[in-house]
C-alpha cells in the first residue's frame, strides 16, 4: 500500500497566550484553526500550521491552563521534528538565543544535522536542515524571512519498551518502509513522502511509564486520503494486529478513529477531508472562534470562559 505519513500531532500546553505567541511568534507558523475541545468546550483546540492547513504540517494543542508538567518515559512520543531548508540552522540558533528558547546544540542523526529545542512547556521539538526545500510554499506573513520558515514536519520519534509490534504496524497499516538503526534508533520512512514521512522507535526497556502533562504530546494521527482508505486501515488492525479502534469521529476537518499502539501511545488516523477551509475561507483561517454544530448553541457560554485571544 502507498503511505501518506503524519496528518498531525496533538499536544497539551498551560498558558493558552503563551501558546499562541510561541507558535506564531517564535516558531512562525500559522494560526489556522481556533476551536474548542469538543470533549471539553470550556478549552480551546488551537492548530497551527502553514497557509493552508495542509495535512504533515498541523500541530495542535489543548491548552489546560493549570495542568501538571508531564514526564516523559516509556509509551510517548519522544519528540515533534520541523523541516527547514539546508542552510537556515544558523539563522535558527541566533533567533532561539535572541527569544530565550531553550536549546541544545546541532547533532547529526541519520546523516542530518538536528537542532534539538524546547516550548515554553518543556515539549521536546527539534528543527531538522533538509536539502533542497527551498522552493516548497511556506508561510511568511509574521517576522520570520521566507528562506528560513518552516516547511511542515519531518516526522516524529517515540520512545517504547520494545517497538517491534509498533513497527509492524507502521510498516502492514501505514504504509512506511523499516530502514536503518542508528544510536538504538530504527527509521521508518514513508517512500516518495517528504512531509510527515518520518518514524523514529526508541525501544528502551526498564525506564519509567511516561506521564501525560503540559509538554506531552497527546496523540499522533496518521493521514487516510477519505473514509474508504481509512476503513481499509481499520481493518487491518482488526484482522493482522487484534486492535479495534473506536468508532469513527466527526471532528468538522476530519474524520478519526482512534487506537492505542502496542506501546501505549495513541494513535489516530484522519481523513484528508474535508480541511479546514470547510468553515472559513483560507484567507482567513484562524481569525474567528469556530464550533462545530453540536456546540453552536452554546457559543455565549463558552466564549465567556474562554481567555480572549488577540
Amino acid at each position: 500500500m502507498r503511505g501518506n505519513g503524519i496528518h498531525h500531532v496533538t499536544a497539551i500546553s498551560g498558558s493558552t497566550h503563551r501558546n499562541l505567541d510561541f507558535y506564531t511568534g517564535t516558531l512562525g507558523l500559522r494560526l489556522v484553526k481556533k476551536t474548542v475541545n469538543f470533549d471539553d468546550p470550556g478549552t480551546y483546540h488551537l492548530y497551527y500550521g502553514d497557509e493552508a492547513g495542509s495535512p504533515g504540517t498541523i500541530l495542535t494543542f489543548f491548552p489546560w491552563e493549570h495542568a501538571a508538567p508531564g514526564r516523559l518515559g516509556i509509551g510517548e512520543t519522544q519528540e515533534t521534528v520541523f523541516r527547514v531548508p539546508a542552510g537556515s540552522l544558523g539563522y535558527w540558533t541566533h533567533r532561539f538565543l535572541e527569544k530565550g528558547v531553550r536549546h541544545e546544540t546541532p547533532e547529526k542523526r541519520f546523516g542530518e544535522t538536528v537542532l534539538p529545542f524546547r516550548d515554553p512547556d518543556g515539549m521536546r521539538l527539534a528543527l531538522v536542515a533538509s536539502p533542497g526545500i527551498e522552493g516548497e510554499a511556506a508561510w511568511t506573513a509574521g517576522e520570520i524571512p521566507v528562506e528560513n520558515a518552516i516547511r511542515g514536519f519531518q516526522g516524529v520519534s517515540l520512545l517504547l519498551e520494545n517497538g517491534e509490534r509498533t513497527g509492524a504496524i507502521l510498516t502492514d497499516v501505514f504504509g512506511f518502509t523499516q530502514g536503518a538503526t542508528e544510536n538504538g534508533v530504527t527509521r521508518y520512512k514513508v517512500a516518495d513522502t517528504t512531509i510527515g514521512g518520518i518514524v523514529d522507535i526508541r525501544s528502551a526497556g526498564g525506564f519509567l511509564p511516561a506521564r501525560m502533562g503540559k509538554g506531552s504530546v497527546h496523540h499522533v494521527a496518521f493521514r487516510a486520503a477519505d473514509d474508504r482508505a481509512q476503513a481499509e486501515m481499520v481493518k487491518k488492525l482488526r484482522e493482522n494486529h487484534g486492535i479495534q479502534p473506536t468508532e469513527q469521529k466527526d471532528r468538522n476537518y476530519f474524520r478519526s478513529v482512534y487506537f492505542r499502539e502496542p506501546g501505549g501511545i495513541l494513535f489516530e488516523i484522519a481523513t484528508d477531508e474535508p480541511g479546514f477551509a470547510v468553515d472559513e475561507p483560507q484567507a482567513s483561517l484562524g481569525r474567528d472562534l469556530k464550533l462545530p454544530k453540536f456546540l453552536e448553541r452554546r457559543r455565549e457560554e463558552i466564549e465567556a470562559v474562554l481567555p480572549a485571544l488577540a
